[in-house]
């Protein structure tokens, strides 16, 4: 009778539990029973408003199953439990996968309820079976929007099971895979959900960051080789660490503009927490993966933050920096060019600040700015290595940039030349630099700040401007193959690449040749000038001789070349017997090399014979003799005559045999000053009171005077008087100088009348006429 009453109250249950109980065989082992599940699944498509309730009578049976399992000690129940579990947790999945109605909603509800119970059970194995259907419910798109679902425990949950510390490192391998498993689920649900809470919170990055890195960084043996790991095996697929890998760029990847900075400050955290900085190669490894996932136009924002992260490290030690200095360079190599951002000069000015900041950190030995004794110890050794890792990073951002900004970058550093350490920065922005065009790679607004550079005091300073414009002007990679200065009596050994001067090149040296010329003059008048000056300054005018020369340019370079020589002979400038001697020097090896490229024969045969003379009398004036260690000099260099200078004439003589301008040959060569030479009226006025007061003339050589002006540049004067009339010029009034030059202001050119010109009426009004343009009167210097 019993059984009939249970037959009976069976059959009174709702068909809805009566279905789910169908489900589960007498022996959990044998599985689900399909075809019941077949029926189950029916019911809730025809009976959708069921469905809920089938989900909470599903959950009501698991929490049961999994409270009795927790406390349970007897094995063989807990594994018919377990298969119960498996049974449940399917019987779930198929419904979750069959069923998209509006009641779906209510359904996940239980659905979660049912996997957090497992989250939450003791038992390794449930918690993995929880993983998995959360996994497998991740990859479900809803039809129906969730107002009120929460997925907060499962971020909590999920990264503490990548912690995970189970005894058996078997099953703590597999607890911390469903953990990174677990942890991509989320974000996959949520990532591109409005309606659910934003998974880039910190307070959630703040947990899936660190966990992911964790796991990371046990498998830091495998170094990451490419964009993107697709690539790796099964066996590798299977460890904790690529597939952590495979999240984290997952994550990375769908990161929108807002997102990336919640998403690297924890990595930034994770680094500083765990002193992983000083190790570089992990923090390089995560910073790799960050470039290679992020989408290519926030490259910027990461390199932002890191340039932050090195400020705010700024009082740390130097191997910590040292570590930030390299993740950023690591990130500029990676980025595509241009990823600087707009910002581009302060990302030069944060580099530059580290490296002063490094320089007086070993200057002082504190981390203290007013001089105090820190608690840290600085090691002079750690700051240098800083400092080169710096460097080598500006130099590695530059090579980023198109080259007008390279240009700006070059001017911009050089604004910082007074702090110690920056010449080398400098020096590494130019290291591979290339173009093709030299107007583009040394505007006028970068040439003359640089240019003026090269007359700077410091011989340091001068060298390094001079540095900068062999890298810029040499193209070919020539510059090595004239490391030292000599006498080559066959420059076919040097195997030099020489290309036609194209039309750009024309262009350029047109407009900036006078320029380059008269600092390289000048730079040969410097007192200390050494040996590296004078090396610099002979592969300059060589590589200008093969990269930029034209017919007109050669000539140039030859007048200057006995200009220098001119400049040692006379010695108005008081140089010392050594920089006469090097100067000496640097014409003849110069004049040597040029002979050689234009191929005159009687050209090199003049040149060849002065210095077999010289090396017969004077060999303190070839460069053999003067460039060594400890060059044999004589006390004084009294003024030499005969065959052992070069002969402006006997040049001018043979290359005009050969077509050159004679003309210009003849002329001695004068340092001038650049400009346009159609100058405006004030320019012009101006020049002629500077003519009359640098020096007395008659009245009609103004005319002369001003046109010299105008096509060639005025004559340098000697230098201390130069300077007063360029300070009276600068503080002066224009009406006194005018007076005290005998200028009579009104002989300045008036403005043109305009064109509407006025008459007057008989009413004492004006009135206004036309005047057409033909029978205007311009000025002369208006006209072209």
């Amino acid at each position: 009778s019993s059984q009939w009453v249970c037959g009976c109250c069976g059959a009174l249950r709702p068909r809805y539990k009566r279905l789910v109980d169908n489900i589960f065989p007498e022996d959990p082992e044998d599985g689900l029973v399909k075809a019941n599940m077949e029926k189950l699944t029916f019911y809730a498509l025809s009976a959708p408003e069921k469905l809920d309730r089938i989900g909470a009578y599903l959950s009501e049976r698991l929490s049961r199953d999994v409270t009795f399992v927790n406390c349970r000690p007897c094995r063989l129940k807990m594994h018919h439990d377990y298969y119960y579990f498996l049974i449940s947790m399917e019987a779930l999945d198929q419904l979750l996968m069959a069923c998209h109605c509006q009641s779906i909603n209510l359904f996940v509800e239980s659905f979660l309820k049912m996997v957090r119970k497992l989250l939450e059970a003791d038992k390794p194995n449930l918690q993995i079976l929880g993983t998995n259907s959360f996994v497998k419910f991740a990859n479900i798109e809803e039809d129906t929007a969730s107002y009120h679902r929460s997925y907060d425990f499962f971020v909590s949950r999920f990264s503490e099971m990548c912690h995970s510390s189970y005894e058996d490192p078997d099953i703590r391998t597999k607890i911390r895979m469903a953990g990174i498993n677990g942890l991509q689920g989320v974000v996959r649900k949520t990532v591109n959900d409005d309606l659910q809470s934003n998974i880039w919170d910190p307070q959630h990055m703040d947990k899936i960051v660190p966990s992911l890195l964790f796991n990371l960084q046990s498998g830091e043996g495998t170094e990451s080789r490419s964009p993107s790991p697709l690539q790796a095996s099964e066996k590798e697929k299977e460890s904790p660490a690529e597939l952590t890998e495979r999240c984290f760029r997952e994550l990375l990847g769908r990161a929108a503009y807002g997102n990336i900075k919640n998403a690297v400050t924890p990595v930034l955290m994770h680094l500083d927490n765990h002193s992983l900085w000083e190790g570089k190669t992990f923090a390089v490894r995560c910073f790799k993966i960050i470039m290679y996932s992020i989408q290519s136009q926030h490259s910027h924002l990461v390199i932002q933050q890191l340039l932050g992260h090195l400020d705010a490290n700024s009082k740390n030690s130097a191997t910590v920096r040292a570590g930030i200095v390299e993740v950023l360079l690591e990130a500029a190599a990676i980025a595509s060019s241009g990823s600087v951002g707009p910002t581009v000069l302060e990302v030069f000015n944060t580099l530059l600040r580290q490296l002063r900041l490094s320089v007086d950190y070993e200057l002082t030995g504190s981390y203290d700015a007013s001089g105090n004794i820190g608690i840290k110890i600085i090691k002079t050794h750690e700051e240098r290595q800083l400092q080169e890792a710096v460097i080598r990073t500006i130099g590695s951002f530059a090579n980023t940039l198109p080259t007008y900004q390279r240009s700006e970058v070059m001017l911009f550093i050089m604004g910082k030349i007074p702090v110690p350490g920056v010449h080398p920065a400098l020096t590494n922005v130019t290291t591979g630099f290339q173009t093709t065009n030299m107007l583009t790679a040394l505007p006028n607004s970068f040439l003359e700040p640089l240019l003026s550079f090269s007359l700077m005091e410091d011989p340091e300073v001068r060298l390094l401007v001079l540095t900068i414009l062999l890298s810029v002007i040499d193209r070919h990679d020539n510059t090595p193959k004239f490391s030292s200065i000599s006498i080559i009596s066959d420059i076919s050994v040097l195997k030099l690449k020489v290309d036609k001067c194209s039309r750009q090149d024309n262009l350029f040296m047109k407009k900036h040749a006078q320029q380059l010329y008269r600092h390289i003059y000048l730079a040969c008048k410097e007192q200390s000038s050494g040996p590296q000056h004078f090396e610099t300054l002979y592969t300059l005018l060589a590589l200008i001789s093969m990269e930029l020369a034209n017919e007109e340019v050669v000539v140039d370079l030859i007048r200057l070349a006995l200009a220098l020589q001119e400049l040692a002979q006379t010695n108005e400038e008081s140089l010392s017997v050594y920089n006469r001697c090097a100067v000496h020097a640097l014409s003849a090896a110069y004049l040597n090399l040029i002979c050689q490229l234009t191929t005159v024969p009687t050209f090199c045969q003049h040149i060849h014979e002065v210095i077999e003379m010289r090396q017969k009398e004077v060999p303190f004036l070839l460069p053999e003799d003067v460039f060594i260690e400890n060059p044999k000099l004589p006390a004084s260099l009294e003024k030499l005559e005969g065959d052992v200078l070069f002969q402006q004439s006997k040049i001018t003589e043979v290359l005009g045999g050969s077509g050159y301008n004679t003309d210009r040959l003849a002329t001695p060569y004068i340092p001038q000053f650049t400009g346009n030479t159609h100058l405006s009226t004030c320019t012009r006025t101006c020049a002629q009171l500077l003519l009359r007061s640098v020096a007395p003339i008659r009245r009609g050589d103004v005319d002369v005077c001003v046109s010299s002006v105008d096509s060639v540049g005025m004559e340098e004067q000697e230098r201390e008087r130069r300077r007063q009339v360029v300070e009276k010029f600068q503080k002066a009034p224009f009406e006194e100088i005018a007076a005290h030059c005998g200028f009579s202001l009104s002989a300045l050119p008036r403005p043109p009348p305009s064109p509407s010109g006025t008459i007057s009426s008989g009413y004492g009004q004006t009135q206004s006429r036309s005047v057409p343009v033909y029978e205007m009167k311009f000025p002369d210097l208006c006209v072209y």
